[in-house]
């Protein structure tokens, strides 16, 4: 199988072949973008200070070193809770153009709304590697919103095939965690069964 990598700024049709569960790496401009931002854009009404049009948000908060004269380096930057943003994705997405939305854990319907209607990607990022991430950052080109502290500003970085990127919502709302968690019940049910059948003895 070919390495999907995806190039910012993306379309549509970038994203029309891409299925849960694929595995896809990032090359362009990523975001980090996480509560305060959104509550900020969403709630205050606070034009976001960066285009996101065609490009990526990361729900993190990065570890950076001020090397000053605004020239930053990123030490680690790890994905938080992606459902902590559930409940303003979708109308996030709506207003920003953002195509790929990268996170920790799965979203709900809200966001599955979101990415059908718009033709968005959540994507996971594997936990525990945010050292391993940071490597993929080439340059951080801008900072904005700093008054949020270093975890919630918004980071403009330049990556190179920052991934691996594993497909959680597609753009036609499928969502692998909620498809998992109907196959998982179904086999826990089964051998539940079996189990009650092998003690029923034990009272």
């Amino acid at each position: 199988m070919s390495k999907k990598v995806l190039t910012t700024p993306i379309k549509d049709e970038d994203l029309k072949d891409i299925k849960i569960g694929d595995i896809i790496y990032l090359t362009g401009t990523l975001v980090t973008c996480r509560d305060v931002a959104h509550r900020r854009l969403i709630e205050e009404k606070i034009p976001l200070p960066v285009d996101l049009n065609g490009n990526a948000i990361f729900h993190a908060g990065p570890i950076v070193r001020d090397h000053g004269n605004e020239q930053y380096e990123i030490i680690s930057i790890g994905p938080t809770t992606s459902m902590r943003m559930e409940k303003f994705e979708k109308e996030f997405i709506e207003e920003t153009g953002v195509k790929l939305i990268v996170g920790k854990g799965g979203m709900g319907k809200n966001t599955e709304e979101g990415c059908k209607t718009h033709k968005a990607l959540h994507l996971v990022f594997p936990a525990g590697n945010a050292v391993l991430a940071a490597t993929k950052v080439e340059e951080i080109k801008e900072v904005h919103w700093k008054d949020l502290g270093m975890p919630e500003s918004l980071w403009v970085c330049k990556v190179k095939e920052f991934g691996p990127l594993i497909v959680s919502i597609d753009t036609e709302g499928n969502n692998i965690f909620e498809e998992n968690k109907v196959e998982f019940n179904k086999k826990k049910d089964e051998q539940y069964e079996l189990i009650s059948k092998q003690v029923r003895f034990i009272k």
